[in-house]
């Protein structure tokens, strides 16, 4: 089998491939696209893919874009295990079910508070409007009130039971990107700190490995901050 995944771990879905393959041990050759340097806008890549993100598998021969996608792709080639991604009808309809969820459920509110509070003061030199600032923050306070409350809080560790899947890997690196701004999504919800943490022990190490960008980038801020 060949596999490649085109990735930049700043990207949350990126990340959370990554960290997938490499836990699973599937023997993938990752071709890392620096987003930073724009390199998805080159012609070498937009040739891989049209929509010039990431992240994107060529599986022998077969190129395939969006993460949900590449995830249900998988599974059906039995590349991902069963016990992360359930073959039977009903337990994959759960999976599936937040996994159509978190597209604007958690996601979109997550990555746009990033990118105006950290990412674009970054590109162009300006901090972020107050007023606009604060309300892509209680949007995103919104969002993880209902992923603490509606998906995490029915009493067990995981979103869909008792042991994990993708969609907590999806999830937790998506919980990963506003950290960069300074906001720690665990600090207010219980459900999902507790929740968060087995997630983490359950795929490391290859989930710092698939953070280690993010890691560093949270630990310099935090460095600036104490400074001030």
């Amino acid at each position: 089998m060949s596999l490649k995944l085109y990735c930049d771990l700043m990207s949350q879905p990126s990340r959370a491939l990554y960290i997938l393959l490499k836990s699973i041990k599937c023997n993938f050759e990752p071709k890392f696209v620096n987003l930073r340097q724009a390199e998805h806008y080159t012609e070498e890549y937009s040739a891989i893919n049209r929509f010039q993100k990431v992240p994107v598998i060529d599986h022998n021969g077969f190129i395939l874009t969006e993460s949900v996608a590449i995830l249900k792709y998988l599974s059906r080639e039995n590349v991902i295990p069963e016990s992360l991604y359930p073959k039977e009808s009903k337990a994959q309809a759960r999976v599936e079910e937040f996994l159509e969820w978190q597209h604007a459920g958690l996601r979109l509110h997550c990555a746009m508070y990033f990118r105006v509070k950290y990412l674009n003061p970054v590109m162009f030199g300006k901090p972020a409007d107050p007023v606009s600032l604060a309300g892509y923050e209680s949007r995103m306070e919104a969002a993880l009130t209902e992923f603490n409350d509606k998906w995490l809080g029915r009493g067990t560790d995981f979103i869909n039971g008792n042991t994990p899947t993708v969609a907590d890997l999806l999830a937790a690196c998506e919980l990963e990107q506003p950290r960069m701004s300074g906001y720690d999504p665990s600090a207010n919800f219980k459900n999902i700190q507790v929740w968060w943490k087995k997630v983490r022990e359950h795929f490391n190490p290859y989930y710092d490995e698939g953070h280690v960008i993010v890691n560093k980038i949270i630990k310099k801020n935090t460095q600036v901050a104490s400074k001030i």
